[in-house]
């Protein structure tokens, strides 16, 4: 079976910095891989140059065989990529519902006329859209929370609804950076049942960035670390945690 995600010798300057070299990664079809390094390590380089923020320098970046490089973010996006943010992004006096639904508009397939009349295509659509966004919440437990502000909600809770609309675009990879970021140690727990739970559900593939090493090697299968820009180490949980150049260069213990 082809891998979900291959990047190849992905690299990226930004003037005479090298901020990323050399750079493979496979992340298999339901595999929970993780991206790991020290901060500065160019961690979030990369996933902006796998969503199209950044256009890399060299190198290949490919979505089950299809070439991404030269595509725009929200090309990239319709293509099965989908991402969080280190910090949270929510449309903060929108409902959790509404948050949601803005990102199941992708769905949309009806005209304007169609939408402005409230014609059955449309209200079909969006009776569907709303059945939709709460079946997301419950993978969360954030259902009952559907009429409330996102900024009403808990820390923790925010953090989570940025995972359910990342969802709404039916990705093929979901890229979480840094989701446990400020969590205390049950909401981490939480997110770590619900990402397992998620991948089950819809069958994707995830590759997150966490500094949560607790985290990491909890569920991720696969983990690989860099270091200014490079590649540091490759393997399972057990081989990361025992070599010894991550031990020195990141865990340091």
């Amino acid at each position: 079976m082809s891998n979900v995600l291959e990047v190849r010798d992905l690299g990226i300057n930004f003037g005479g910095l090298r901020a990323v070299d050399g750079l493979n990664i496979d992340v298999a079809p339901r595999q929970l891989y993780g991206l790991i390094g020290p901060n500065g390590a160019g961690k979030t380089t990369v996933f902006n140059m796998l969503t199209g923020v950044y256009e890399p320098s060299d190198g290949t970046i490919r979505l089950n065989g299809e070439l991404l490089n030269g595509k725009k973010p929200h090309e990239i996006a319709r293509m099965g990529i989908s991402r969080t943010f280190q910090n949270i992004r929510l449309f903060r006096n929108l409902s959790v519902k509404e948050n949601v639904l803005i990102s199941l508009d992708t769905q949309v397939d009806y005209g304007l006329f169609s939408g402005i009349f409230k014609l059955p295509k449309s209200f079909k659509q969006e009776k569907a859209m709303e059945e939709e966004a709460l079946e997301l919440l419950k993978v969360f437990e954030l259902d009952g929370y559907a009429d409330t502000l996102a900024c009403n909600l808990p820390y923790g809770k925010q953090r989570e609804l940025e995972i359910v609309r990342a969802l709404g675009t039916h990705p093929k990879l979901l890229l979480l950076d840094e989701p446990a970021a400020g969590m205390n140690p049950q909401e981490t727990q939480n997110l770590m049942d619900a990402i397992q739970r998620l991948r089950e559900k819809f069958a994707i593939s995830v590759l997150l960035i966490e500094h949560d090493m607790k985290l990491v090697m909890g569920i991720c299968e696969k983990i690989t670390v860099i270091n200014y820009g490079t590649l540091l180490a490759c393997g399972t949980p057990q081989e990361i945690q025992n070599d010894p150049q991550v031990i020195k260069a990141y865990l340091g213990e």
